[in-house]
């Protein structure tokens, strides 16, 4: 298979997902757990993994998914292409229901994204992306979608730019003193600028879009949590660097945390 051809697999797997995850979402019990790194998950959760997992395995590319087996880094480490996938991103906006939250996809080659799908199930927000072919947006698609239709029918990202306006989108439920910290370094730097808070993978969608200039992100992340919106980001013409502005972010590492970074 392609890249495009592995990319509408990615799509189809995202919205079977999508429909698993709605299901859930209007359900009266989410059955929330616990993890050992004190995180929430939800029965949501799993049942969209479940049904990304079967959907790429026709790829015969090896899933790292968030919600699957991690395997050490011993085993991983000559993978030189595989799917980094976050089922569910943002289950505290699930939780709270407010619709805040993605399903991403991510295609790695050699540790750095090379396309990417983020769909958020309730608003209906599809985003895909692929390196030298553009990013591209579109709302309420077809189960039957393909990367083709969303470059015939959606919006070539990023679809507009801000004047006069200098907006800052920042997590909505993670924010710290060092996030205000740079904020602040923002508004010497820019004068007046609009802080947007949003869930998810969304503020980096924000980002390709052009409806934020920039997502600071200091504070924990892991891989699956970004490497979807990085490829998108990167196929709109951005990208994300550590705090220095020069260093990407890259893939597969032996610990799957990301360092602090911009996205911009």
């Amino acid at each position: 298979m392609d890249v495009i051809q592995l990319i509408d697999k990615a799509i189809i797997a995202a919205l079977l997902a999508g429909t698993k995850i709605r299901e859930v979402y209007f359900s009266p019990d989410f059955d929330v757990q616990i993890k050992d790194d004190q995180t929430p998950v939800t029965l949501a959760d799993h049942q969209a993994h479940d049904e990304i997992v079967k959907e790429l395995a026709a790829t015969g590319s090896p899933v790292l998914s968030e919600e699957g087996v991690h395997l050490n880094y011993s085993e991983r480490k000559s993978w030189k292409l595989f799917w980094l996938v976050d089922p569910l991103d943002g289950t505290k906006e699930f939780i709270k229901r407010n619709d805040e939250f993605t399903v991403n996809i991510a295609l790695i080659q050699d540790c750095q994204p090379i396309a990417g799908v983020i769909y958020a199930p309730v608003t209906g927000e599809l985003y895909a992306g692929i390196i030298s072919q553009g990013a591209y947006k579109l709302l309420k698609p077809q189960e039957n979608c393909t990367f083709h239709h969303l470059q015939l029918s959606g919006i070539k990202l990023p679809e507009q730019t801000i004047p006069n306006e200098f907006v800052v989108t920042i997590s909505r439920s993670h924010t710290n003193s060092e996030t205000e910290e740079y904020i602040e370094t923002l508004q010497k730097e820019h004068g007046s600028i609009r802080v947007v808070t949003k869930g998810s993978s969304l503020k980096m969608c924000m980002v390709a879009e052009g409806t934020a200039n920039v997502y600071p992100k200091i504070g924990k992340t892991m891989e699956w949590d970004t490497a979807a919106g990085h490829a998108i980001l990167k196929a709109a013409g951005k990208n994300i660097f550590l705090p220095d502005l020069k260093t990407e972010l890259t893939y597969n590492k032996e610990n799957l945390q990301n360092p602090h970074f911009i996205a911009i």
